[in-house]
């Protein structure tokens, strides 16, 4: 069964990525989910919209691209995408392996940019690293497991607000009006 077509976009940037990740020793499958939901986080706080248009839900690694398996297996069908079982320091690592050049025609610039962003950003980390840095977000501290995660959580703060940001919220909501 081929890539849907409201899957295209996704489908491009995980061969994409899979083809910019292919000498990374600690690209797998919890690495692609998360470049993807960080680039596609990113994009929602920076323009309104993501860049793929899909949907990730809470799992225990972290934030996942809820059709995932079945838009890899479309691609596996068209021989786009194969999935190469590797060793990570006594792990099994499943990593997608593009078999094709993916089609950039569909991205404008800023948006292979900010993936290029991430994927540099996580290089140097394992699939324990990216799971923890995504389980600090937003995103996944306010779901819970399989709920889809909406990405208007980016613009809530990632961490516990100071004792300064506090009081700072309470003045100005003083003098809004907004608090007793």
């Amino acid at each position: 069964m081929p890539v849907q077509e409201d899957e295209r976009k996704l489908a491009e940037l995980i061969l994409y990525i899979s083809q910019r990740c292919v000498d990374h020793y600690y690209f797998g499958q919890t690495k692609l989910n998360k470049i993807l939901f960080f680039s596609d986080f990113t994009a929602y706080g920076k323009w309104g919209r993501t860049i793929t248009n899909a949907d990730y839900q809470h799992l225990p690694q972290g934030p996942t691209v809820y059709r995932m398996v079945p838009v890899q297996e479309a691609l596996k069908s068209e021989h786009a995408l194969a999935i190469q079982p590797t060793n990570c320091f006594g792990y099994q690592q499943n990593r997608p392996v593009n078999l094709r050049e993916p089609d950039l025609n569909l991205f404008k610039g800023p948006e292979i940019a900010l993936v290029d962003m991430w994927i540099e950003r996580l290089k140097p980390m394992s699939s324990a690293d990216v799971s923890r840095l995504s389980h600090s977000t937003a995103a996944w501290v306010t779901t819970k497991h399989a709920e889809i995660i909406d990405p208007r959580t980016v613009f809530l703060a990632w961490a516990e607000p100071s004792a300064f940001e506090i009081q700072r919220g309470l003045e100005l909501a003083a003098q809004h009006g907004l608090v007793a």
